[in-house]
């Protein structure tokens, strides 16, 4: 077995890590797992896997391999990978390759890792693996059997190979699912975003001005979260007309970030897009502003900028830099700029992951059973899979729901007067 992690000497703490999100993971980590035990519906499949190598993500890996499937796991983030779950992962016989503060050229190294395993099915976060597969590996791509993809930027990525033509295997949009995008996206990110930001800072959140860049599921979350924690002010900043108009209706300031930048203090970025915060942008704000970033890659702040506006740059704590400007104003980056919530913090609740990984496992599932069904292509969730994940979560937390009578069902699919 090949591996490579920071040391195995930790996995018996990594043990008890997973062992306390499986016990908040009732759906992928219970149900799904034993029905997978008994099916063995992924016997023989091959799964190459690039995720933050998480407790979480022990559950879903443990799952697959329950259900039959070899895995190989691979980190979607340097710095996001919990070392001894790593180490309790590798003890149990997943091939893992992932340590936190890995360099730029170790991460790509173990992705590719991934990609020369030869996989049959492909399961990313952010896109990396796919990418890869597509540029690097194209002879490998055309015989995957199929790929989920865990992220909005890495949905935008897939979209794009898609609209080229150049996708070569059916990938399906998890982070589309409404059992995925609406409770992950929103109440995990809009939590584990704010965790993280006062973990590395340990500020006060009450009376400060927070600037919400981007109003989709994510930035939902935390404008919400950052207003119910006291904010003074929570300022949205948007390019779509239409999720403006929804954050000034739920209550929230919008503007420019030209003119966002001279007031607040504390910036959170969650648009999956490049330097949406840069230069013209640092020359402009308050002394000892915080700069987080929430969306999947280090890309939003635009670091280039900072540094070049920056005449020192020195850690202060463990997650944050402080650049000083020529001017004598500081400037405070939050997780070099990396998903502040798993870096600094230990990411999304497992109670909202757990539908998150229901979905993927589904998914994965869905995909061998349709081997030479569906064409190269990007595909939402199948809807039955997406209401199965509610319907498994809701049984797990003891809550009944009503069911629609015969006539009720008549009533919905009637269309005359009487």
């Amino acid at each position: 077995m090949e591996y490579r992690v920071k040391d195995l000497g930790l996995a018996d703490q990594g043990i008890l890590q997973i062992e306390w999100a499986e016990r908040h993971m009732p759906v992928v980590a219970k149900l799904i797992r034993e029905e997978f035990r008994k099916s063995k519906p992924l016997k023989g499949v091959k799964v190459g896997a690039v995720l933050h190598v998480t407790k979480e993500t022990a559950a879903l890996v443990r799952t697959l391999q329950e259900g039959g499937a070899a895995v190989r796991l691979a980190a979607s983030n340097p710095l996001s990978t919990q070392d001894d779950v790593a180490a309790a992962l590798v003890k149990e016989g997943i091939e893992v390759c992932a340590w936190r503060g890995m360099s730029d050229e170790e991460y790509f190294n173990c992705i590719r890792w991934v990609a020369e395993w030869k996989p049959d099915i492909v399961i990313d976060d952010g896109g990396d693996l796919h990418a890869m597969l597509h540029d690097k590996y194209p002879e490998i791509a055309s015989k995957v059997w199929g790929g989920t993809e865990e992220t909005t930027t890495g949905v935008i990525r897939l979209r794009a190979m898609a609209k080229q033509g150049i996708l070569k295997y059916p990938a399906i949009a998890v982070n589309n699912a409404r059992t995925k995008m609406m409770f992950d996206n929103r109440y995990g990110t809009g939590q584990s975003t704010i965790d993280g930001i006062l973990r590395a800072t340990n500020i006060l959140l009450a009376g400060k001005v927070v600037v919400v860049a981007g109003y989709g599921w994510v930035g939902r979350g935390i404008a919400w979260r950052a207003k119910g924690m006291g904010a003074r002010r929570v300022i949205v900043t948007e390019v779509d007309p239409i999720r403006a108009l929804e954050a000034i209706m739920d209550g929230f300031e919008v503007m420019p970030m030209i003119e966002a930048a001279k007031i607040g203090d504390i910036f959170i970025t969650a648009t999956g897009n490049k330097a949406v915060i840069r230069k013209e942008h640092f020359e402009v704000m308050k002394d000892g502003a915080i700069l987080a970033n929430a969306g999947h890659f280090n890309v939003e702040i635009w670091i280039p900028d900072l540094e070049s506006l920056a005449v020192s740059k020195r850690k202060i704590r463990p997650h944050v830099t402080e650049y000083r400007l020529r001017d004598g104003r500081r400037l405070y980056l939050l997780a070099e700029g990396r998903l502040v919530n798993l870096v600094a913090a230990e990411g999304h609740p497992s109670e909202v992951m757990d539908m998150s990984f229901a979905n993927q496992a589904l998914a994965v599932r869905y995909l061998v059973e349709n081997k030479g069904k569906l064409k190269p292509g990007l595909y939402n969730v199948p809807p039955e899979i997406d209401v199965e994940v509610a319907r498994l979560k809701l049984k797990a937390m003891g809550v009944e729901i009503d069911e629609l009578t015969e006539e009720q069902k008549k009533y919905l699919e009637s269309w005359k007067l009487d």
